[in-house]
């Protein structure tokens, strides 16, 4: 039987998945807080957790990794700023806030920024 791995595929490439999940995090780090959909909102979250924890390492390979990723600038701050700030903690950087629907479309709305 056919299962699906984990992940939300929103109607996208995996290419576009990943342009979404890499843009929606550049706007979390820069503004600590952004709206979106649940169900981005919850893959972001994931994502985010990931990159964090690498830039808490702070050693040379993380560097690269995360100015392949992201701009210079960004890279930067997320080891020099966002890293240190959660040396101690093991987990759990995000927290999602549930905003209601969206009038348009009435889509599950979420606040989603960093502890």
């Amino acid at each position: 039987m056919k299962k699906l791995k984990q992940g939300r595929k929103f109607g996208r490439t995996k290419d576009q998945r990943k342009a979404l999940l890499s843009s929606l995090a550049r706007a979390l780090f820069l503004h600590n807080r952004i709206t979106t959909t649940e169900a981005k909102g919850k893959e972001l979250s994931m994502f985010a957790e990931k990159i964090i924890t690498r830039a808490k390492k702070g050693d040379l390979a993380s560097r690269r990794i995360l100015t392949e990723s992201f701009s210079k600038d960004l890279a930067k701050k997320l080891i020099e700023e966002i890293g240190p700030k959660y040396k101690e903690r093991k987990g759990g950087y995000t927290r999602i806030i549930r905003k209601g629907p969206r009038k348009s479309d009435s889509a599950k709305m979420v606040i989603i920024e960093l502890v």
